[in-house]
């Protein structure tokens, strides 16, 4: 599974992610390793594109975690590759990039490996070699791990009075769009 910030232009106008630049450089990069964007499960820590394209703020990535909690759990992988500062920070709230990128880390059941996203490589051409050692770094990873076996939790919010002792109801009604 691959995780990136948020939909581009591009992305919100297809309602996929990852299918402009970026998209086509993350392409390369599994078929590098042997592995091809029907593999993998690649999703965003936020759904819809910031006003401008600005960084997601802390609200609207609290809005989505529901949903990318969902994504991760229903999929249970092997391993997060997270790409860039937000996925990576929404998983290790202070990692920087430079210094946890290429380094496999456990966030509770997951196995996770931050790397650089791949816009930055295309507006930062040196790092492209870094971008490729650190791919290179998945196959192994995905030879060695197992898939986490976790306990049901309750995602979603919940509506309604709870005083009367019985458990609120989640509102389910926008789960058809993962």
């Amino acid at each position: 599974m691959f995780i990136g910030e948020g939909p581009g232009a591009n992305e919100d106008k297809q309602g996929r992610p990852f299918v402009g630049r970026a998209g086509q450089l993350l392409d390369e990069l599994l078929g590098e390793i042997g592995l091809s964007r029907p593999e993998v499960f690649v999703a965003n820590v936020v759904k819809c594109r910031p006003p401008g394209n600005r960084d997601p703020q802390p609200d609207e990535i609290g809005c989505c975690e529901v949903y990318l909690r969902e994504q991760i759990e229903g999929i249970r992988p092997k391993l997060i590759v997270l790409l860039g500062r937000f996925a990576t920070q929404y998983f290790l709230p202070d990692a920087k990039m430079g210094e946890s990128r290429g380094q496999p880390f456990q966030a509770g059941p997951w196995l996770i490996l931050p790397v650089y996203h791949p816009s930055a490589a295309l507006r930062n051409s040196n790092l492209m070699q870094t971008m490729r050692d650190d791919f290179a770094i998945i196959p192994p990873l995905l030879a060695y791990s197992e898939r986490p076996e976790i306990a049901a939790l309750q995602v979603g919010h919940s509506h309604g009075d709870s005083s009367s002792g019985e458990p609120a109801q989640d509102d389910d009604s926008q789960r058809s769009l993962l």
